[in-house]
């Protein structure tokens, strides 16, 4: 299956050590983060992060989660030398888990973005419901689009 790293690569069997070595450095996380929660789709949208990402960081993470199985690159419609990135089912399968990181964080720091927080709080379910429909119908706009161009 692709994205899948077999187990003698990976430093042990365990669940949560694949978890850490495909999404343990920040980064990712905040690119899965733009992408469920600020739509982000182009290089040029996730170098825009509130947190000031760097080029070569961008392109190595974007990377290591297409080859995961995390996002999916296709050419951009408007322009076939850029490159457009989407969440893939293993992808999005990931909102819940960023919901929770989310609400710890909250819970335990200082944050900001509390009318975020209290979405989340007032209801788990059908915020990451949401997420999912969000990328189900991206999904179906980006087909549409890939498809009327053959």
């Amino acid at each position: 299956m692709p994205g899948k790293k077999s187990p003698a690569n990976r430093r042990s069997g365990c669940p949560l050590n694949a978890s850490v070595e495909m999404l343990g450095d920040r980064w990712s996380l905040l690119i899965i983060r733009d992408m469920m929660l600020r739509g982000s789709r182009s290089f040029k949208e996730f170098l825009a992060c509130y947190e000031g990402i760097a080029t070569n960081i961008l392109t190595d993470r974007l990377r290591r989660l297409e080859a995961y199985g995390i996002i999916a690159a296709m050419p951009d419609p408007s322009d076939g030398r850029k490159l457009i990135y989407q969440l893939t089912p293993k992808g999005i399968d990931l909102a819940p888990v960023l919901t929770e990181m989310v609400l710890w964080a909250a819970r335990h720091e200082k944050t900001e973005n509390r009318e975020l927080v209290r979405l989340m709080q007032k209801d788990k379910q059908e915020f990451n419901a949401q997420i999912r429909r969000r990328w189900a119908a991206q999904l179906r706009s980006s087909s549409c689009l890939t498809s009327s161009d053959n």
